[in-house]
């Protein structure tokens, strides 16, 4: 049956194939925190607090906003009359804005260490004012994690929504991430911290690696069956 999911000694083997510190990293802080791919190439060595032992990760959300052309209300997907001046609305204005977020995060001892070994060999590039850890592109980080894929070994996994083969890919080290916490805390306290890792705006965007996990599901459908046993020999002994 296709996976659907990395289990921590894959991720564990995706870094080991990594040629290089700096992919090894990469690999590393996309698990170890969970981040996005942009998350990742956007991280400075003036995010990195060695002393607390954690990293910032900042995050442009893009949103789109409708208004009316007539007198610059906010209008919903669906409105076709304007709810401020009550024309028809034929074409809505369309404004692209970015809201930057922040959220600050653990990061264990042994990464912290790969970290600062990457800074003291160089590692980190100048760009913008900035000294950034990875100085590549989106497009060459997902090749380096697909050629380390390869080198390790590791199939395509599954997207349990659409059935549909995706090779291993950064956001794949993400999931791995929320499956694993799932797995080892799936309580209402789990979930919601889990939640302000990722920084997920909704508790349902979380909610969705429970049912990716499978372990509550497994749970339930082999209590059904135990009891369904259970009363089938009961049966059987009374006859």
């Amino acid at each position: 049956m296709p996976k659907a999911y990395l289990e921590p000694e894959e991720v564990e083997q995706l870094e080991e194939a990594g040629q290089y510190l700096r992919d090894k990293l990469l690999i590393r802080l996309l698990f170890r925190l969970g981040c996005r791919i942009s998350e990742a190439l956007g991280i400075a060595v003036s995010d990195i607090d060695f002393d607390q032992g954690t990293v910032t990760i900042e995050h442009l959300k893009v949103r789109l906003n409708l208004s009316c052309p007539d007198c610059g209300t906010r209008l919903s997907k669906a409105a076709r009359f304007c709810p401020g001046c009550g024309t028809k609305v034929e074409k809505a204005v369309i404004q692209e804005r970015e809201y930057p977020r922040k959220r600050t995060l653990p990061i264990d001892p042994d990464t912290l260490e790969m970290i600062r070994d990457y800074i003291d060999r160089g590692g980190p590039v100048s760009h913008n004012g900035k000294q950034l850890l990875f100085g590549i592109s989106r497009r060459r980080a997902w090749q380096i994690i697909r050629d380390c894929a390869k080198r390790a070994g590791l199939g395509d996994l599954v997207n349990p929504e659409t059935g549909r083969m995706h090779h291993v890919s950064p956001h794949k080290l993400r999931d791995a991430l929320a499956i694993m916490a799932v797995k080892k805390d799936d309580s209402g306290d789990g979930l919601r911290l889990l939640q302000e890792h990722l920084g997920h705006q909704n508790i349902n965007t979380t909610m969705k690696y429970r049912k990716v996990a499978g372990k509550e599901h497994k749970e339930w459908y082999g209590k059904i069956w135990s009891e369904e046993d259970a009363r089938t020999s009961d049966s059987s002994d009374k006859r």
